[in-house]
């Protein structure tokens, strides 16, 4: 009997074949108490070591078959185990509490992989499932059992799976490998990133594929719509069939673009950039035809080690990034962390409401010195390209004022020591608080750009927490509220002759492309997939047809209501 299994389409593409079930070895562990806890650390030293060796192995591997920048994952996985902030706090637990070492990595692996999961990025999030492989392999060698390696596979599949860690994606053969569903994870998980890169279609979130999917069944991945077909019909799977073909088609006429303008059918040219969390994200943006960075996370840098980045790290990141990027804009946000993004190592209480809480422009404000280290890098690295700078989370034109006077300050500082600094650095800020958005025609007279940061700024407009699912429903990017905020910026930014990009989820949607075209928004940034096909949809569009209709999509009630219009007006 045929079923199918919702997820969320991770990877675009169709993929048919049968399932492997992926099982994964029982790596639970048991509180022991031991008498040497010395012998116990020692164990510990050598699984990591043994591990070491088999993570150079798969980056060698992933080098040789993905590139450069995904074999940079494996190398900070490597890092990963190497760092005091997670080996001193097992070892230490082994020598105080006198207990096993498989006792003590999981119980403190599981505490850092709870931060992360905790944290309200979706990328940061993500990056539990990094401590979680890493510690795992560990844990394995401990355990004296084998991780399953997904390179042996020699007949073509479907993998069906609890979750694919980094490691195991990096050893899948596109051969045979057809295609991949899981029941957790999301779209900026490694596995997502690494199955798009390789094009393999991939369907993830589905929470009961392994426990509905039986070794051996066919089955279908719609990477496309995110759904997964067990037993297709003869009927479904020459649909299926058919659908395959004509997305092949697709993607090879996407591929035509990646050196084209974004310009609509009436020649009005919006700007298409990508959203990157590290030097190595540049790569990606540059293949898919990206004409900037419109958000550059900076948080990453400050993540996973045990003390700040210097300030020289910190330059060599920038410049990379803008040298790289060959003068094209590259917007750098400042520091975002804080509140729920906790570094142990900045010592700051727990807080009640973390997301209304002391994170951001607002930490930085504080932590001055914390924030002239970034601004000096930054600044001393603009003169390497086309740096543009904006601070997150601000709620007052006061927190504004007093960040660009540190960074003004931090400039003539610099240049009075004789080092450069480049001349028109614009300086902007992310729209992501309901106030700020209100009286943007006062911000607009201050600030060089806007981003709008649509996943927080959805949170705060509808008082509704995206994290809880039992409040989920309430995250509504076509409300007609969060429309006529945006839409409030851009005329604000505008009549002040200032720009505005955006930068959340929302930017890359296609249902939500035509309206932003009509509400004026300049520039649209997204993950780095997504450029070619908004490209595509944004060069089919007449920016008059869809201006015309911006009252109308405005005086509209409810979500839904705006949704169906442009499905049936514009997605047909």
């Amino acid at each position: 009997m045929t079923s199918q299994i919702q997820g969320i389409a991770a990877s675009a593409g169709i993929a048919m074949g049968k399932a492997y079930l992926l099982k994964t070895p029982d790596l639970s562990v048991t509180r022991n108490t031991v008498k040497d806890p010395q012998t116990e650390k020692q164990r510990l030293g050598q699984a990591v070591e043994q591990a070491k060796v088999e993570l150079e192995e798969i980056k060698e591997h992933a080098r040789v078959k993905l590139g450069e920048d995904k074999a940079a994952i494996f190398a900070a996985h490597l890092l990963v185990l190497s760092d005091p902030e997670l080996l001193d706090p097992i070892q230490e637990k082994i020598e105080n509490e006198g207990v096993n070492a498989e006792y003590a990595l999981h119980e403190v692996s599981q505490m850092f992989i709870t931060m992360f999961e905790q944290m309200d990025n979706d990328y940061m999030r993500e990056r539990a499932a990094d401590i979680r492989d890493v510690t795992n392999r560990v844990l394995a060698k401990l355990l004296n059992v084998t991780i399953p390696n997904l390179s042996l596979i020699s007949e073509e599949v479907i993998i069906i799976a609890e979750d694919l860690t980094p490691s195991d994606t990096a050893q899948l053969n596109r051969n045979f490998v057809k295609g991949f569903v899981t029941n957790i994870g999301g779209r900026t998980s490694h596995s997502a990133i690494m199955a798009r890169s390789m094009e393999i279609p991939a369907v993830v979130g589905t929470k009961t594929a392994t426990s509905l999917i039986e070794q051996g069944k066919q089955v279908i991945v719609d990477g496309i719509n995110g759904l997964v077909i067990v037993n297709p019909t003869e009927e479904l799977h020459g649909k299926y069939q058919e659908t395959q073909l004509s997305y092949e088609a697709q993607k090879a006429e996407w591929a035509k673009l990646v050196h084209e303008s974004t310009v609509t059918i009436d020649n009005h040219q919006v700007e298409l950039a990508a959203n990157i969390g590290t030097p190595d994200d540049v790569l990606g943006v540059l293949e898919n035809g990206g004409e900037g960075i419109g958000l550059y996370r900076t948080e990453f840098l400050y993540m996973g080690r045990s003390q700040l980045p210097t300030e020289e790290e910190q330059f060599e990141s920038y410049k990379t990034v803008l040298e790289k990027m060959e003068g094209k804009p590259v917007v750098v946000r400042t520091l975002d962390i804080g509140g729920d993004k906790e570094l142990p190592y900045l010592n700051l209480p727990k807080e009640m409401n973390p997301f209304l809480g002391f994170r951001a422009i607002r930490l930085c404000l504080e932590e001055k010195e914390l924030f002239r280290v970034q601004l000096r890098a930054l600044l001393r690295a603009s003169v390497y390209g086309n740096l543009k700078i904006m601070f997150p989370m601000v709620a007052t034109i006061e927190e504004f004022l007093a960040a660009k006077e540190m960074l003004l300050a931090e400039k003539d500082s610099l240049r009075q020591n004789g080092i450069q600094v480049a001349d028109d650095i614009e300086i902007g800020i992310m729209v992501e608080i309901p106030s700020v958005a209100l009286i943007a025609d006062q911000f607009a007279e201050l600030v060089d750009f806007f981003s709008i940061g649509t996943n927080d700024l959805i949170q705060y407009t509808m008082a509704a927490d995206r994290m809880n699912e039992r409040v989920s429903y309430l995250y509504q990017p076509y409300h007609p509220a969060i429309l006529r905020l945006i839409d409030h910026v851009i005329q604000a930014a505008h009549r002040n002759g200032k720009w505005v990009g955006m930068c959340g989820e929302m930017a890359g949607d296609p249902i939500a492309i035509p309206i932003l075209l009509g509400l004026g928004l300049d520039e649209f940034s997204m993950s780095a997939t997504s450029i070619l096909p908004a490209r595509n949809q944004l060069r089919k569009l007449s920016k008059q047809e869809v201006e015309s209709l911006r009252e109308k999509i405005l005086s509209m009630r409810t979500s839904d209501d705006v949704a169906s219009f442009i499905k049936t007006t514009f997605l047909k």
